[in-house]
């Protein structure tokens, strides 16, 4: 297994190299694809649904391992078959999963203190130090003893967010993180991203349809499409000044364009016995 190189970090915190993976053998999810995502920045995968964004955050967190190709973290590849490397790997990095995915069970505290009494030794005083500490940040301080249940979906939201950077981690990985959520707490969960990217230096990773947000926060954006195709990629400004038609129909949710609203269907008449 490859280690991290000596000397200068790498610009890019993240870069697929040429990576290909599928769920069977039948179709490929993601084709030859590379990405270089830059230090210290909100980078945010867009596109249809189909065209393999939460396949590349599973690859990016080794949930998930690439048929061909590299998945380099901080420049050391990422092999999920190597455990001990991944958890250490997966230590540098936050996840905030779709719906939460919260212990409903635990309280805000207990979920929030979960990783620290999981990854660390630290004494349970700093324990409750540091679990108020990113309550406070999200600005949750005051619901630490409540349950999951007695949450809204946007305070639900924010504690996972909390949970996720309990270790303070150098990658934040944001899969759908405005899904199911209220305007009002869409907005709120935007702009936490942002400011907890730029108070920690993180490197951020947001898969998302939300185009208005995506654009507002992000220092990069990448448009794919099918198979992992980039399409677009470059800073908000430059994507939404562009000129490819496939770009501005995504951007600007138009019904008419390249991607067609309906399914190829070659055959289709003959196998009807209709004529054409």
């Amino acid at each position: 297994m490859s280690r991290r190189a000596t000397g200068p970090k790498p610009e890019a915190f993240v870069e697929l190299d040429r990576v290909s993976f599928g769920y069977d053998t039948t179709a490929r999810v993601l084709s030859d694809l590379s990405l270089r995502f830059p230090r210290g920045q909100v980078t945010t995968i867009l596109g249809g649904s189909g065209c393999g964004k939460t396949t590349l955050m599973r690859l990016v967190g080794g949930l998930q391992a690439a048929d061909a190709g590299r998945v380099l973290i901080d420049g050391e590849v990422l092999d999920p078959r190597h455990r001990r490397r991944l958890y250490a790997l997966r230590r540098r990095m936050g996840m905030l999963f779709q719906f939460g995915a919260l212990f409903t069970d635990l309280t805000v505290y207990e979920n929030v203190a979960f990783p620290l009494r999981e990854h660390t030794s630290l004494p349970e005083a700093a324990v409750r130090d540091l679990v108020l500490m990113k309550l406070q940040a999200v600005g949750l301080r005051g619901a630490v003893g409540l349950r999951i249940g007695q949450l809204s979906g946007g305070m639900a939201r924010r504690v996972a967010l909390a949970r996720a950077i309990a270790l303070d981690p150098e990658l934040i990985l944001y899969d759908e993180p405005f899904a199911g959520l209220d305007p009002i707490s869409i907005g709120v969960t935007a702009q936490l991203i942002r400011r907890l990217n730029d108070a920690t230096g993180a490197t951020s990773l947001v898969v998302s349809h939300d185009v208005a947000q995506c654009m507002a926060i992000s220092d990069r954006v990448v448009l794919l499409a099918r198979q992992g195709r980039i399409v677009a990629q470059g800073t908000p400004a430059q994507l939404m000044a562009g000129t490819d038609p496939e770009t501005r129909q995504f951007l600007r949710g138009e019904p008419d364009g390249p991607l067609r609203f309906h399914h190829p269907a070659p055959g289709l008449a003959a196998d009807f016995g209709l004529t054409a």
